[in-house]
């Protein structure tokens, strides 16, 4: 993987098919937990949560909360899911930010994307963050490669 890269869990999708998770993308609070390299997430990361009750629990390998970085991580602004043609795509207002400070945290390597409304916080995604990555000088993620407006985070095309 390279820094930037954006993966979505075989879990979610597996959820979303068969029932077990409600449509949340547009409705829910969707965060960006980040995390230090002690659980390296994979598409196959089994049962991911950002807490107890899956699996895996990335949780326990948050970053240490500081500065402008608080627990649980950041919300995403305004997240819509669209369908485009073949494509359903799940999208946030671009950039995602945490603004400098000398006691952000450091060591991050992953952001890990939950449903921090749902009951079992179960995780949506990752991007790779290309750590370790120091936030004291703030962190700003282009979601596509666009520094404003709402941009297109997971994209899946049925075929």
């Amino acid at each position: 993987m390279a820094a930037g890269d954006v993966h979505i869990f075989a879990q979610y999708l597996k959820n979303n098919a068969d029932g077990t998770q409600t449509a949340l993308w547009a409705t829910d609070t969707i965060k960006m937990g980040i995390v230090t390299n002690t659980t390296v997430p994979a598409v196959t990361t089994a049962d991911p949560r950002w807490g107890s009750g899956g699996t895996t629990n990335f949780s326990t390998n948050e970053v240490t909360p500081g500065g402008n970085y608080s627990a649980g991580g950041v919300s995403l602004t305004t997240p819509t899911s669209a369908l485009s043609g073949a494509d359903t795509n799940l999208q946030a207002t671009s950039p995602i930010s945490i603004a400098a400070n000398a006691s952000n945290p450091t060591g991050a390597y992953w952001g890990i994307f939950y449903d921090s409304t749902d009951t079992n916080k179960r995780c949506i995604g990752y991007i790779d963050l290309g750590g370790p990555l120091s936030l004291v000088s703030g962190l700003n993620i282009n979601i596509n490669g666009s520094g404003s407006g709402t941009q297109i985070l997971f994209q899946g095309a049925a075929a």
